[in-house]
């Protein structure tokens, strides 16, 4: 016999019995059931609430990006679903598991068209075009399985966003319920032995192979560096790989830096990621380099198209690789030099000559280039890596500083770089770190956003106050959405739309109880930022940027010939 219970009370047993601490949430009446049983356990479990609906998913985002753990929103059906849409999109792009928990019409409305408030035509069938899965709880003794469910699915295979509805009479329904459930998520695939056994001679023959890794790879690090020595072989991070590898070992390479090897790049292993650098950010070349895929997600390799495929997780699939390469080298002929073996027979070649000293020295020049020229975008970042010790957290943000950040702010492990990957979600960055120091109260954060990013979620300023959220956002601005208007000039000789009039932001942050701050030097930079993070007090650190269309992050991002 189960215990009576509202299937809110019942809802939050589940988000205990999965370790949930932090729910990010915003009230309506849809969803008093669901925050009251909240309420009642607010010794266990934290309620951050925010001001925007847009803001929990965000905040849920952040929480789960930085710390690996399954982040949770609560939000209203209809428009609030809606608003939380953008962040459980971003989270679908960036692989991080979400699970939303919304309300909907009482079932006597659904589906009817009656004008119910919050009424959608078809909420289930919406939201499932864009999250992994999404359910309906239609009694309160269906909360703890259905619970259970979502986040084994938020975080099986390639880990997203999921959503659980519960109509709005069925939130508050009494009656008895079963024990709360933990469902596993669902193990990986195991290893293919020929397919990966075909990889690893792909690779073996390789003169210069390439590996490519994305957030899917953030859990293989030990394996990656030792598959890249192994290689010889560069490992390229555009966004959710960067930390991986430390930014200071020689065959860490960022995605503008990896450029430089992408010519002579013969064989490229993509490993955990869906590869945005080849597809649209560097030239075609004819012929490319031979493709060894290798992602949890069967679906990645049928555009690909790749000489091998495996699917599997990337740390079991690399430390297969790893296994084989060295059992390979283990047998090849002994008493010559590495690379002299390498050169009469490379697929039995064994380890290969280092290339550390090799790689680092691209990597000195390209980080040469990009202090001289990209400026200040450069100095003011290395102003912010100065300040932030290498365990804090630092969230990009689509801008040109936040640009810039992918290849020249240097990252010292995987999670500790928290981005919107493909989706590029202007304005997520104030609030998605918040939910990162949500995850991390002893640990620093900085964001980095444009004056128009900033914008989207400046209200979030109060929850950061109310709930001790100190976060040190620093706004860069040019007075425009200034990728925008860039593209506007150089197209078309004007801009629409693209300038802004500002507010003084280092008074909008004291009007809600937040510091303000405003410099106008690196040097001022990496002072202040040092001093906010000492404080622990939210704080906004307004730098005025002047927009310059000659010097733009894209001559890295999307090279024709690379920086010259």
């Amino acid at each position: 016999m189960g215990e009576r219970r509202t299937t809110g009370q019942a809802l939050v047993d589940g988000l205990l019995a999965h370790s949930v601490d932090t729910v990010f949430g915003l009230p309506g009446v849809q969803t008093y059931a669901l925050f009251d049983a909240l309420g009642e356990r607010s010794a266990e479990i934290t309620l951050v609430s925010a001001r925007h609906e847009q803001a929990c998913a965000y905040m849920a985002l952040g929480y789960a990006q930085s710390s690996g753990r399954t982040g949770v929103c609560t939000v209203v059906p209809g428009p609030g679903i809606l608003n939380a849409a953008a962040g459980l999109l971003t989270a679908a792009g960036t692989g991080t598991p979400v699970v939303c928990l919304t309300s909907d019409v009482p079932t006597a409305y659904a589906g009817k068209g009656m004008g119910h408030l919050h009424e959608m035509p078809d909420q289930l069938a919406t939201v499932r075009s864009f999250v992994k899965w999404a359910e309906t709880v239609r009694h309160p003794a269906q909360a703890p399985a259905l619970l259970a469910e979502a986040f084994a699915r938020a975080a099986s295979g390639r880990p997203g966003p999921v959503v659980l509805q519960t109509p709005w009479d069925i939130l508050g329904m009494v009656a008895e319920v079963p024990a709360p459930r933990v469902q596993p998520p669902e193990p990986p695939p195991p290893v293919d032995e020929p397919a990966v056994r075909a990889a690893a001679d792909l690779l073996a023959e390789a003169r210069n192979p390439m590996i490519m890794i994305g957030s899917g790879a953030r859990h293989a690090g030990a394996e990656i560096r030792a598959l890249a020595e192994l290689l010889g072989a560069p490992v390229v991070a555009q966004r959710g790989g960067r930390g991986v590898l430390r930014d200071d070992d020689p065959y860490a390479f960022t995605g503008a830096a990896g450029f430089a090897r992408w010519a002579d790049t013969d064989v490229l292993l993509m490993l955990g990621t869906r590869g945005e650098l080849t597809w649209f950010r560097w030239p075609e070349r004819t012929p490319g380099p031979r493709l060894v895929s290798i992602d949890i997600d069967p679906r990645q390799h049928v555009w690909r198209a790749p000489a091998v495929a495996v699917t599997a997780d990337a740390r079991d699939a690399a430390a297969a690789l790893v296994r084989l390469l060295r059992d390979a080298g283990d047998q090849a002929p002994r008493g010559a030099d590495p690379g002299e073996r390498q050169a009469e027979n490379p697929a039995t070649a064994g380890p290969r000559a280092s290339r550390a000293a090799q790689f680092a020295a691209v990597k000195a020049r390209f980080r040469a280039d990009v202090a001289s020229r990209l400026r200040p975008h450069a100095d003011y970042l290395a102003a912010i890596r100065a300040a932030l010790p290498e365990d804090g957290y630092f969230v990009e943000e689509i801008s040109q500083v936040g640009f810039a950040s992918l290849f020249a702010f240097p990252v010292y492990a995987p999670r500790h770089f928290v981005t919107a990957g493909h989706q590029g979600t202007l304005g997520f960055g104030f609030p998605t770190a918040l939910g990162v120091k949500a995850a991390h109260r002893d640990r620093p954060v900085v964001s980095v956003t444009g004056d128009g990013g900033f914008l989207f979620g400046a209200a979030e300023l109060a929850t950061a106050v109310q709930h001790g959220l100190g976060v040190v956002t620093v706004v860069f601005d040019n007075s425009a959405y200034g990728n925008v208007k860039a593209d506007q000039d150089r197209l078309f000789g004007r801009e629409v739309g693209s300038v802004l009039r500002n507010p003084d932001f280092v008074a909008l942050a004291q009007a809600f109880g937040a510091d303000g701050l405003r410099v106008e030097s690196p040097d001022g930079l990496r002072d202040v930022v040092a001093g906010a993070l000492a404080t622990g007090r939210p704080t906004v650190v307004h730098v005025p940027m002047p927009l310059d269309p000659a010097v733009t992050p894209w001559t890295y991002l999307t090279p024709v010939a690379g920086p010259d």
